[in-house]
């Protein structure tokens, strides 16, 4: 399993990934569940993964490959999409392709096999967007309403965005809410795990502010869950019925 959330804000985009991923308690590897794809000053695009490895991870190399031979077909790379919706709907494709063609492997085996992504980021002239990509391809975006989009083990981790996050919420807050949110994750399913990664992208900017690995033991990270867990004891203790 695993958790990927990332919430699309007035200040920019801030989006957070684990690394786990297990098949049965005995088979447990780190593959990154987040890719970014870069060409500073004109876009930037990142896309995070959940579910079937074998699924996702032909996604996004069918996706590289379209990127390398753009100048062939410049209609199918993300890298020559005039807008953020055109690109969701170039990887809503390749997901859906891929995801029937596994499947229908996998079914001979009486086996499934699906996936689901985000996606999010900018290009030059036009907006800041995010969408959740389904197994099908189809797609919802995030909005005003509802500013986050989560994949993977959700629920643990929800309550913590549904009660500080809004469009007006700064980056260094939605950091915070976000990290917040992977440690309930973590703390309460173990097919969640670290190494993290974290990517900070601001509004216009179309290139990558921040992007880091939080390595298991990091002494911010710990700190802050430390911190979470007092406030929580403390203000539990305090409440009266």
């Amino acid at each position: 399993m695993t958790y990927c959330v990332g919430l699309l804000l007035n200040e920019g985009l801030v989006m957070l990934s684990d690394t786990r991923t297990n098949a049965g308690l005995d088979n447990i590897s780190t593959y990154k569940k987040m890719f970014v794809f870069e060409e500073p000053g004109d876009r930037v695009i990142a896309i995070m993964t959940a579910g079937s490895l074998s699924v996702t991870q032909t996604a996004i190399a069918r996706l590289r490959d379209a990127i390398d031979n753009g100048d062939e077909a410049p209609e199918q790379s993300i890298m020559h999409a005039t807008t953020m919706l055109k690109v969701a709907e170039i990887i809503g494709a390749a997901l859906s392709s891929v995801s029937t063609e596994i499947a229908s492997k996998m079914e001979r085996m009486k086996q499934a096999a699906s996936a689901s992504m985000i996606v999010a980021g900018q290009r030059k002239g036009g907006d800041m967007r995010m969408f959740l990509i389904y197994p099908e391809g189809n797609f919802i975006e995030a909005t005003e309403d509802t500013p986050y989009l989560q994949i993977g083990e959700h629920k643990y981790g929800k309550p913590i965005l549904d009660r500080v996050v809004d469009p007006e919420t700064s980056l260094s807050d939605a950091k915070k809410a976000m990290l917040l949110s992977m440690d309930s994750t973590l703390r309460s399913n173990l097919s969640v795990g670290m190494p993290l990664d974290l990517l900070v992208v601001r509004q216009g900017a179309c290139r990558v502010d921040e992007k880091r690995r939080i390595e298991q033991g990091d002494p911010v990270f710990a700190a802050m869950s430390d911190a979470w867990s007092e406030a929580l004891r403390r203000s539990f203790t305090e409440i009266e019925i």
